[in-house]
């Protein structure tokens, strides 16, 4: 289904953007994915607006904090886990040797959220809703998000500290000569998770990257190019589709998949 609203915990149920320039960064992913976008109320806090396409949510994007571009901390899109307690959630991350970079803190009238690292420092953030009938998130749609994947150097540490922070079960996944592993929450797939092997993944820091499916990978590159975003992969072909490694043009990473066939749900 499309647009959901019934994540289960340990799905990933929300995708969103910390832009150094807000207003920049909507209309770039404006012009690329045809989104539009409305701004939340935030009472004063950082400005936050809502990426829609057509009448669906498919994100939100945020104003990063002067004091956090001052640190030098880059533009990045989060990905956050479906959680039934996010203060639990963030005790034990500490207790398994994860870092808490945001406590948990309360979103009136929509739920609950922390951000973390893991111990390799990939970024992460949970989310405990407390609006079950909200309009609820586009996913697996073109122009909406298709898979969350980490991107790490320690495959065994992550899987130990997400297995038992999240409850996930791992599966190795052949790809060619790639180190790759499927996430799974409940017998059904949740993510993945890449091994950074090599040298062209020197001085790349280990995070987790999120893919917007789109109808033409190779079109959607281009565009992104053209527009003042960088290709950091070509398209792509891989056994489930064609995929590209993006930036925009404030660096934020992200990736894009043309699939052969629609994931199972």
């Amino acid at each position: 289904m499309p647009v959901r609203n019934d994540f289960a915990p340990g799905e990933f149920c929300w995708i969103d953007l910390a832009a150094h320039d807000s207003a920049a960064a909507q209309e770039w992913y404006g012009a690329l994915f045809g989104w539009s976008h409305f701004s939340m109320e935030t009472g004063g806090g950082p400005p936050y607006a809502f990426f829609m396409n057509g009448d669906s949510t498919v994100g939100g994007v945020a104003q990063m904090a002067d004091e956090m571009q001052a640190q030098g901390i880059p533009p990045m899109w989060n990905s956050y886990i479906c959680t039934q307690d996010c203060a639990a959630t963030e005790a034990r991350v500490k207790e398994i040797g994860g870092t808490v970079t945001v406590p948990t803190m309360e979103v009136p009238g929509h739920g609950k959220l922390a951000f973390f690292l893991d111990p390799e420092g990939a970024s992460f953030a949970a989310w405990q809703t407390t609006n079950v009938s909200g309009p609820g998130v586009m996913v697996q749609e073109p122009g909406s998000l298709s898979w969350n994947e980490l991107m790490t150097r320690d495959s065994a540490k992550a899987s130990k500290f997400y297995g038992e922070l999240v409850g996930w079960d791992f599966a190795p996944m052949p790809m060619g000569d790639v180190n790759y592993t499927m996430i799974k929450n409940a017998d059904k797939d949740a993510g993945g998770m890449m091994a950074m092997e090599g040298p062209h993944f020197e001085g790349i820091p280990a995070h987790w990257l999120v893919y917007f499916a789109v109808v033409d990978c190779d079109a959607t590159a281009a565009k992104a190019g053209a527009t003042g975003g960088k290709v950091n992969v070509p398209p792509t072909d891989i056994p489930v589709g064609k995929f590209s490694i993006l930036s925009d043009p404030q660096g934020a990473v992200f990736g894009v998949i043309t699939l052969k066939a629609s994931p199972q749900c």
